[in-house]
């Protein structure tokens, strides 16, 4: 298989659909340039021309669910005078395409303006692989398995066709609409309510306002709702190749975003719950009380099960994000319906053993279960791949934390069972310290065989700073890992290496080992101390201004010394959780600690500002609005924030 790339490509997304060009705005039948509706590509060729010429690229641009291309049409009056102008504006059902040529020329200019189209209707899956699609005959319209694409031209034209004559300054438009028509039942729909707040930032650091304001558009933009609950909102994964339910990436991305307010996390939650596991099933990873990973449609050809469970770590994430919700103020009559889901949650988790580890037995699953979910993800300093079954390190921070989460609720809602979760939190802190720590004083990414109670795997990856935070470890221990980060084999200058570039193992580019993925350095960053932030802040904001602040999925792991950050061809882009850093790096700066059902706002800020002078307004916090300013040496004044909440600054 051979992946097609993504990174000189310019996409717009209103999900579930999704426009995706080369900079010139054609559309072409090759790799995955295309529009897409719910994982069908319904417009496989979009290619216009004048006299049977493109025009020539001047500049493409893409915010949310609109993008916009400049080109000049050469040969026509005194080259260059004739502007072509696109504007492509996606919709949940198709796209709209807007064009217009303007002439600059001194003398008449006449030309044929044409657009050819093409469909295939071909899966996400298919075109994953990068093998060639034909497209369906005849057309438009287009029909196939039920689905059906229609087009409408504004002027009316059969052929796509139109006769162009302009005196200087006179401008000719044409409006294209695409839009699929499908009966089958929805995996996933459209958003219809926003679902967080989009703060205004000033900062003397420009770079991120300009973060923020480029994320939190292309955030809005991968906003999905339950079919079965349309109010329920939660982020799509990424584009183009995730852009359904995920439980882990649609958890983590509301986690992250909870200071712009919970109804988020109050979506995601539920979503995930009316899914939550309820029997035993090796074929699709199922068991009672566990959380999905992801859902895809069930008449598209696709590797694994349409409803999938395989994943270790969501469903003590959904626990905690639970938990974190509660503490940025979700409303007690929204916590209290999904306490029996919580119970369900703990009791997955409390029957995992030692260590809570994976080992696929479909024979059609994922090999490995975590968030670097690739089959080479986890390899020994000799470069051996490690057998499951698999227990990270990071899960069982997850696990910690979900338990101490879990008990704090249930105690505070009256629930009975509190303190055996504290205890089995207790117990595996202690067999943690027992086994993952190397001879070489850091945690092993993981024990591999035997399991999950087998041998460390003893090679240095970004896995271990997800500890930070959780609890799980002593302060000796969290310093002696963020120092393990901080080596230069580990911080490329633009974000943490996934591993250590003295590892045998280690390529720049490969997907999970040697990479830099922003979403895992920013929650990295949400657990360092604050003489470690400012470095990693520093890095994803050079990052963000070098991919014109839409942050893809991941970038190469070369070093900061070598130039910009190179990219990974197929990373996609947008992508939720890599959105959803501009937040973290946000609430990392101000230091937000919030503890709503005990009336606090605690603020922890960086000093000085690695960002300057930073003031914050639309802040969501316990349904109220938030507004805070902190000087360029630290010091924070809360302008506005929900009454009732005293406000300590530490």
């Amino acid at each position: 298989m051979r992946q097609p790339h993504l990174h000189d490509l310019v996409c717009a997304v209103r999900a579930p659909a999704q426009a995706i060009s080369g900079p010139d705005g054609q559309i072409r039948a090759e790799g995955v340039q295309g529009v897409y509706v719910a994982d069908r590509r319904i417009l496989s060729r979009m290619v216009l021309t004048l006299d049977g010429a493109e025009p020539t690229p001047l500049r493409a641009s893409a915010v949310s669910d609109t993008a916009r291309f400049v080109s000049t049409a050469r040969g026509l009056g005194s080259d260059p005078t004739v502007l072509v102008r696109r504007v492509r504006r996606v919709v949940a059902d198709g796209v709209e395409e807007r064009i217009a040529i303007t002439s600059y020329a001194q003398t008449l200019v006449r030309t044929q303006l044409a657009i050819q189209l093409g469909c295939d209707l071909a899966s996400m899956a298919a075109i994953r692989t990068g093998e060639p699609v034909a497209d369906l005959p005849g057309g438009p319209p287009w029909s196939a398995d039920g689905v059906e694409v229609r087009v409408h031209a504004d002027p009316e034209s059969d052929r796509l066709e139109w006769p162009v004559s302009l005196k200087r300054g006179e401008t000719f438009r044409v409006t294209v609409t695409v839009m699929a028509r499908d009966p089958g039942p929805p995996v996933v729909v459209a958003s219809t309510r926003p679902a967080f707040a989009a703060p205004e930032v000033q900062a003397d650091d420009r770079r991120l306002a300009a973060l923020v304001a480029q994320s939190v558009a292309d955030l809005d933009a991968l906003l999905l709702a339950d079919p079965d609950a349309p109010d329920d909102g939660f982020l799509g994964a990424g584009v183009p190749w995730y852009l359904t339910l995920f439980g882990r990436d649609s958890l983590w991305a509301a986690r992250m975003l909870l200071p712009l307010g919970t109804d988020l996390a109050a979506g995601t939650l539920r979503t995930l719950a009316r899914r939550q596991g309820s029997r035993t099933d090796a074929t699709t990873g199922e068991a009672p009380g566990k959380i999905l990973h992801e859902v895809r449609r069930p008449d598209l050809d696709a590797p694994l099960p349409p409803v999938y469970y395989g994943t270790v770590d969501a469903t003590p994430l959904w626990i905690s994000l639970l938990h974190d919700a509660w503490r940025w103020g979700l409303p007690s009559a929204q916590v209290a319906p999904l306490l029996p889901n919580l119970e369900a949650a703990l009791t997955w988790l409390g029957g995992t053993g030692d260590f809570v580890s994976y080992r696929d037995t479909s024979g059609r699953g994922l090999a490995n279960q975590g968030w670097k979910d690739s089959p080479d993800a986890v390899q020994f300093s000799d470069g051996t791949l490690a057998a499951p079954p698999i227990a990270l390190c990071e899960v069982q921070g997850y696990a910690y934390a979900a338990a101490r989460h879990g008990a704090d609720l249930l105690d505070a809602f009256g629930r009975p069972g509190a303190q055996r979760w504290r205890d089995w939190a207790d117990a595996l802190a202690t067999r943690f310290r027992a086994r993952f720590w190397t001879d070489d004083g850091y945690p092993a990414i993981a024990l591999a065989g035997a399991d999950g109670r087998g041998r460390p795997v003893d090679t240095v990856t970004s896995n271990i700073g997800h500890l930070l935070g959780t609890g799980l470890l002593d302060d000796a221990e969290e310093a002696t890992v963020v120092a393990r980060l901080a080596a230069p084999d580990m911080d490329s200058g633009y974000g943490l290496r996934t591993l250590a570039s003295t590892s045998v193992g280690y390529n720049p580019q490969s997907y999970h080992c040697g990479s830099v993925w922003p979403h895992y350095t920013a929650i990295v960053l949400s657990g360092l101390p604050a003489t470690g932030a400012p470095s990693v802040i520093g890095g994803l904001l050079a990052a963000a201004a070098a991919f014109d602040y839409r942050l893809p999925e991941l970038y190469a792991g070369t070093p900061a010394a070598d130039g910009p950050p190179v990219p990974y061809p197929p990373a996609c882009r947008p992508q939720a959780w890599s959105a959803a850093a501009a937040i973290v790096v946000l609430s990392s700066v101000l230091g937000l600690r919030p503890d709503v059902p005990n009336g606090v706002l605690r603020l922890e800020p960086l000093h000085p500002s690695p960002v300057g002078e930073l003031t914050v307004h639309g802040l969501r916090l316990a349904g109220g609005p938030l507004d805070v300013r902190l000087t360029a040496d630290g010091h924070p004044d809360v302008i506005r924030a929900p009454s009732g909440l005293r406000v300590q600054i530490d």
